[in-house]
């Protein structure tokens, strides 16, 4: 028999739990093709796991944190495995737990509970491995790697235990193939943020840095302060919910009877809450000066209405193949050539829907088709020259016919605040709550709402750039200038909100008094001199807001070049590997988020550019060439597009037992 070809894996959280079920696939599928073979000439297996925490849900998934933080896709939505989704999983368990029966395709499931549903697939993939003729042996070492090097064709892995600070004497181990899967890992602070928290730690003041929410001590938030929170994204909401009803506030519903020192007594409107007393005072504010618009809700990821008739996988591989003048062979630039269709799509999108559910803004059912037909012309006339001529086309069309509809300003949807003063707090604050109120109304009409059909259509065409950006269709200016720095923050803050759920209770701790917001384009200070935090806005005419805590409600940064992870730095120190260099528009290189590896399989590229054909990248350390990827796999996805994660473990799963022959 053949010595044993011993596989590592780093990290077992979502991926990694994703690679260990396609390598258990993978063997059985082996097995039934190698069936007559001699088992003496091929290598058996060892697996060695390192996780600190439990296999499946990891360090961010972990099953023992706040019920309060939910998942941000529905439940029908997402799955770490091809053969077994989280539906599948809650449909199995509904008739044992209330906590799951309560779920619906549509739910938001608090994140403990997809941890759960990691669990169970990663103990089904390692009961598969184990019981596999060809796997010797698997261990979970709850460990955490700390260094990687070569040995000839060999890794040298040294790691220390969970409850270990430091790695201990002869902690190492040797493995053919090492698979990187590390996930979310500390960042080091940007030079604002390291200053900040230096600063706040001499003046006695507290500063919470970015970080994954369940790691914060929310407890040290003393009840009745002020708390200013930079960031109104989805760890905003985190933050939120933890310091209102994670400290005994609870939210009622319209019409229900609250005993209070005045009196009870039902009334009617929007959700209510009623504070515990241990709330802290939340003054919260973004560049957008807006949080993230709810989810629609609907039963699905991408509302299934929705079709794309301009930015298509087509259209787009036909312009690349016509060849475009400038660009390297086979590339585009997104913002000239794939935004323009991603409008068009949008635009008709929203006045399709505008015109099926409110056809006497068109002058009646007749006049709304007609008005449909002509916008589908003017949307698909093709100029030679004058490419954004089609534009005031349509916004020209949408006036004539329909002056009542109004003009949908795409781009400004990203800034609804933008340009706009307020004169005190109270309008501020009102404009804030009306903008949340009418939010919730629009995501709760799903499908019959033009605005959240519009953005589910931006939603479906970013899913499709993110194929494309992972087949390197994009050159390296256009996806860092384009699609990172102008179109991911527009649609992040329109298509990747919360739940409904949490809009309505933003809107009523606003009306409580509990939460408050500072206005767009914040300016954070701290006055040594006076020992407090500050923060004030431009387009709010009001005194500054001072705090002795300062919250930034952000995960860390997922950048290779600015990472804190022991293992990642000792990579690139010791030249093992290195961001991708990304050309930037003045023709020099810099450093992507992400590692420089391979096509599929992702193999690590070290400094000098020497392949490491037994490393494997999964996950987070992929942003260099892949966009989203802390998005989930869909469930029944195509795993060259919304299931590419399970299309990359499939990858290095097979890449490795190739290695093991």
């Amino acid at each position: 028999m053949r010595k044993p070809f011993r596989i590592a894996v780093v990290g077992a959280g979502p991926r990694g739990t994703s690679f260990l079920d396609r390598l258990a696939n993978a063997l059985e599928a082996d097995t039934v093709s190698d069936a007559g073979t001699d088992t003496t000439e091929i290598a058996p297996l060892e697996i060695v796991i390192f996780e600190p925490f439990e296999p499946g849900p990891g360090h961010v998934w972990r099953t023992d944190q706040s019920r309060n933080f939910l998942m941000n896709t529905p439940a029908v939505y997402p799955t770490a495995s091809p053969d077994y989704s989280f539906d599948q999983w809650r449909q199995e368990h509904a008739a044992e737990r209330p906590d799951i029966a309560a779920l619906g395709r549509g739910s938001y499931p608090p994140r403990a509970l997809y941890g759960e549903y990691l669990s169970e697939v990663a103990q089904r993939a390692c009961e598969k491995l184990r019981a596999h003729p060809r796997v010797q042996s698997l261990t979970h070492r709850r460990a955490e790697v700390t260094s990687m090097r070569a040995s000839g064709e060999l890794y040298v892995l040294e790691y220390r235990d969970a409850s270990s600070a430091e790695p201990q004497p002869n902690n190492a181990t040797l493995a053919d193939a090492v698979v990187l899967s590390v996930g979310h890992v500390p960042a080091k602070l940007n030079p604002r943020q390291q200053v900040a928290g230096e600063q706040a730690a001499q003046l006695g003041l507290m500063y919470i840095p970015p970080n994954v929410p369940p790691d914060v001590d929310w407890n040290a938030i003393p009840a009745g302060e002020t708390v200013l929170v930079r960031g109104l994204g989805l760890n905003f909401f985190d933050a939120v919910t933890e310091l209102t009803t994670g400290r005994g506030g609870r939210f009622v519903a319209p019409d229900a009877a609250v005993e209070d020192d005045d009196a009870a007594r039902p009334e009617r409107g929007p959700l209510r809450y009623v504070p515990s007393g241990l709330e802290p005072r939340v003054w919260a504010a973004s560049r957008r000066g807006a949080p993230y618009r709810a989810k629609a809700a609907v039963d699905a990821f991408v509302p299934p209405s929705i079709s794309l008739r301009f930015v298509t996988e087509e259209s787009i591989r036909a312009i690349a193949d016509a060849g475009v003048p400038g660009e390297p062979a086979g590339k585009l630039s997104f913002g000239a050539h794939v935004w323009p269709l991603v409008h068009r799509d949008v635009l008709r999108t929203y006045y399709r829907v505008l015109a099926e559910q409110r056809p006497e803004l068109f002058g009646g059912s007749e006049g709304a088709a007609s008005f449909v037909v002509r916008l589908e012309e003017l949307l698909g006339a093709q100029r030679v020259h004058g490419q954004k001529v089609w534009l005031t086309s349509v916004r020209r069309h949408v006036e004539q016919c329909a002056p009542g509809a109004g003009w949908l300003d795409v781009p400004r949807l990203g800034h609804p605040f933008g340009e706009w003063g307020f004169e005190s707090d109270d309008e501020y604050q009102a404009a804030v709550i009306a903008y949340l109120d009418e939010d919730a109304e629009s995501a709760e009409r799903g499908e019959a709402d033009p605005l959240k059909m519009a953005i589910g259509a931006m939603h479906a065409a970013r899913m499709l750039v993110k194929k494309l950006v992972a087949e390197g269709v994009f050159d390296d200016v256009t996806y860092q200038d384009d699609i990172l720095r102008s179109f991911e923050p527009l649609v992040e803050g329109l298509a990747s909100g919360p739940p409904v759920q949490r809009i309505r209770e933003l809107a009523a701790l606003a009306r409580a008094g509990v939460v408050h917001f500072i206005g767009p384009e914040p300016t954070f200070t701290l006055d040594e001199e006076r020992g407090i935090f500050s923060a004030e806005s431009p387009w709010v005419d009001v005194a500054p807001v001072e705090s002795k805590v300062m919250l930034e409600a952000m995960m860390p940064a997922n950048r290779v070049a600015k990472t804190d992870s022991t293992l990642l730095r000792q990579l690139q120190d010791d030249d093992l590997a290195q961001p991708r260099p990304m050309l930037t528009e003045d023709g020099e290189f810099a450093p992507g988020a992400g590692f420089h590896v391979t096509e599929r399989p992702h193999r690590l590229i070290g400094r000098y550019g020497d392949v490491h054909e037994g490393v494997f990248v999964l996950g987070l350390q992929l942003a260099s060439v892949q966009w989203g990827t802390a998005i989930a796999a869909e469930a029944g996805g195509d795993p060259d597009g919304n299931a590419r994660t399970l299309g990359d473990a499939s990858a290095a799963a097979e890449a490795i037992l190739e290695q093991a022959q």
